[in-house]
């Protein structure tokens, strides 16, 4: 296993990490399993988040006795104070440890980063946790290129996470300056939520990236753990036959993939359409589908708010059918 410097923190990770999505749908002995090769294979940074139901407390109880091998990195949607200081209570508890290496602030919009620097906002509550020993250190997770180039100019922000794939590199120049600035850079949606099949390709297609830090595919089981820990092994360049395949990828997933870019926004009707697509992409690829209904319950305009009206397509650099995505959308989810 290689290991790297997560930007400044001083924290040395993993290059391989654990994203926790996965582990919702598992047994708690499947999850015991899955830390003891983790740990077996080196892997020693584990993401996990409030909103992901179980997985903080499946992840707590599965590394006891092994604690000290492990980097735990959680995050929460809390944008006040109280919120956050509730919800920063509840990971420590679910994780079963008095001190969480790096806590993020979870998928906020500009609005949002607004409230949470702002008085009585959630990072109030994080720095009061950090300066108290529970949190080492701080970070952001984002969906939208706005709030990623955002979170480069904010001095709290130590970690930033993003969506980065074959399909999706629509960050790769504030990736770079991420390394430039020092900032560890966590790659998260290496296989474009399940969307990409062949997760070798996947893989060393990143780790020709010298500017991302840490990739955090989620892993269900031991197979996937050797799966990725195996390509990941492969430091070499792409060869002819690789570079021809994620050409492939990018054919077959690019006239139906939306990459959250988000040049489609605003809808006249107020529909958030990347997160539609994103929660969809959660119901028919990850096989959580009460998270994913709840989730999509809680948007204040569905996607069957859609009047066909066109304009977010004639936006799209990808040319994307968003109508009848969005239609289709609205299907899965009965609303």
């Amino acid at each position: 296993m290689n290991y790297v410097e997560l930007g400044k923190t001083g924290l040395r990770i993993s290059y391989l990490g654990l994203g926790g999505i996965p582990i919702q749908k598992c047994s708690e002995d499947g999850v015991k399993a899955l830390m003891q090769k983790v740990h077996q294979e080196g892997i020693n940074f584990i993401d996990s988040a409030r909103g992901y139901t179980v997985s903080e407390a499946l992840i707590g109880e599965a590394i006891s006795g092994m604690r000290e091998d492990f980097i735990l990195a959680t995050k929460s949607m809390a944008r006040t104070y109280e919120e956050m200081k509730r919800d920063i209570g509840i990971s420590l508890h679910q994780l079963k440890t008095e001190v969480i290496e790096l806590y993020q602030v979870h998928n906020p919009g500009i609005a949002d980063l607004e409230k949470v620097c702002g008085k009585g906002g959630a990072l109030e509550a994080l720095l009061e946790a950090k300066a108290e020993g529970k949190i080492l250190h701080l970070g952001l997770t984002a969906h939208s290129l706005e709030v990623f180039e955002k979170a480069l100019s904010l001095p709290w922000v130590e970690t930033i996470m993003f969506p980065y794939n074959i399909v999706e590199a629509q960050g790769a120049q504030l990736i770079k300056e991420c390394k430039e600035k020092g900032i560890g850079f966590i790659c998260m949606k290496p296989l474009a939520g399940g969307a990409i099949e062949n997760s070798f390709l996947a893989l060393r297609y990143i780790r020709q990236n010298p500017s991302v830090t840490v990739i955090i595919p989620g892993m269900y089981d031991e197979e996937e753990v050797d799966k990725n820990c195996l390509a990941i092994a492969s430091p070499e360049a792409l060869n002819q036959e690789e570079i021809v395949g994620i050409e492939k990828i990018k054919a077959s997933l690019g006239t139906h993939f939306c990459r959250r870019c988000n040049y489609c926004q605003p809808c006249p009707q107020q529909i958030n359409i990347s997160g539609c697509f994103l929660f969809e992409g959660y119901l028919s690829r990850y096989g959580l589908e009460d998270w994913a209904r709840e989730r999509y319950k809680a948007m204040p305009v569905k996607a069957s708010a859609c009047i066909k009206c066109g304009i977010c397509e004639t936006k799209c650099p990808y040319q994307l059918p968003i109508r009848e995505m969005l239609k289709k959308c609205a299907q899965e989810f009965g609303e």
